[in-house]
């Protein structure tokens, strides 16, 4: 493996390798200077700047907010993203400035899947609700809903959402989608507009890539009353106003939501008890984290050994 000792690294994400030391090992043993996020939170803008302000040459990245002031004011060479999505950089300024970028696109996908899954008949057969009760004392039955015979939309048919596709088939639902790239079928899923497709679900989960707004006031006045909507995107896509809203009103009859615009989150929808809420978890099985991480510093060294031929 080359010597990297001239590289100074910054580890972004505040848990990475808290399932598996290795792919920290890994780096370490290529002699560049690891420095940890102190806050083990996720990093605001100003204490990014100061950290790279650092001579940091890369970055394991988590969701930082990367934008084009941050990249200028860093001597960043490589950026690799332990995770899928490339909505906190700014690609363009990155291009610019002659920094690589890799990212970990495909080890997430089943973790998120199955969480998602998961998400859903909790929430359907209001498992949150009746286990608080237990726990409180109260043996108190709730009427839940089964997901069989429903028609489920899945707003983005990438990796993830073509893996919930997978894993509803064998409950007896009708799966439909909307993703602005496809509009063919796909292994028997029908591709509608988004706004028929809001009309038409039961249930709406959202896996889009990026971070622009897919459902606000608008979407929520045609959205099917009583339908259920999970995000596993990113926090932006739901308009949080317009749920809640949409919430007490009847509109909506549960949500599960991993994702904030705010992290981490303390807003208004921890007071809704049909709201399932998870701290951006979707990765977080021990299997996903170590693949990765693995990949992330194998991506971070691959893409410095380039660099230096």
């Amino acid at each position: 493996m080359k010597p990297l000792s001239k590289e100074k690294v910054l580890i972004g994400p505040s848990t990475f390798c808290a399932v598996d030391k290795e792919p920290l090992e890994r780096l370490r043993k290529t002699g560049c200077v690891i420095l940890d996020n102190p806050f083990k939170r996720k990093l605001t803008k100003d204490e990014l700047v100061t950290l790279l302000s650092n001579g940091i040459t890369g970055i394991i990245a988590g969701l930082e907010p990367l934008d084009r002031e941050v990249l200028g004011k860093s001597a960043l060479k490589v950026i690799s993203r332990c995770g899928a999505g490339l909505s906190n950089i700014d690609l363009e300024a990155a291009r610019e400035l002659k920094i690589k970028i890799c990212a970990t696109p495909d080890a997430p996908t089943t973790a998120v899947a199955e969480l998602t899954v998961g998400a859903l008949l909790s929430m359907l057969r209001m498992l949150p609700q009746m286990d608080r009760d237990l726990h409180e004392g109260r043996w108190s039955k709730k009427i839940g809903a089964q997901l069989e015979g429903k028609t489920v939309l899945i707003i983005g048919l990438g990796r993830i959402g073509k893996r919930v596709a997978d894993l509803l088939a064998s409950f007896n639902v009708r799966i439909i989608a909307a993703d602005p790239v496809r509009n063919k079928a796909e292994k028997g899923i029908e591709i509608l507009p988004l706004d028929r497709a809001l009309r038409e679900a039961d249930i709406i989960t959202i896996h889009a890539s990026g971070n622009d707004r897919i459902i606000g006031k608008d979407e929520f006045k045609i959205i099917k009353k009583g339908a259920y909507l999970l995000n596993a995107s990113r926090g932006n896509v739901i308009d949080e106003v317009s749920l809640i809203r949409a919430l007490e009103e009847g509109g909506i009859s549960g949500a599960w939501l991993d994702t904030f615009d705010t992290e981490p989150y303390n807003g208004p929808l921890t007071k809704y008890p049909q709201v399932i809420l998870t701290p951006h978890a979707g990765s977080y099985t021990a299997e996903c984290r170590k693949v990765m991480e693995m990949q992330a510093v194998d991506n971070l060294i691959a893409a410095f050994c380039k660099i230096g031929k």
